[in-house]
């Protein structure tokens, strides 16, 4: 499972209801939950942010929060 979806299952947040609301596919959202090889596009992390009421920068916060700079 990726970050994403961790999160998603952390807080208890209905997929198809993201879905519906995002008009991001299931699909999109179980690949974006489970697949760590698939790429989360900025426009679709701030849509499921809105979606899901919580400030997009929280989300990018758990999802890229162990990201850093290369020396």
């Amino acid at each position: 499972m990726t970050k994403l979806g961790l999160y998603l299952a952390k807080k208890s947040i209905n997929k198809a209801e993201v879905s519906r609301r995002t008009g991001i596919s299931k699909s999109r959202l179980s690949q974006l939950s489970a697949n760590a090889s698939t790429k989360l596009r900025a426009e679709e992390l701030y849509l499921i942010a809105l979606a899901i009421d919580i400030d997009p920068c929280e989300v990018m916060k758990e999802v890229c929060g162990d990201v850093v700079l290369g020396s």
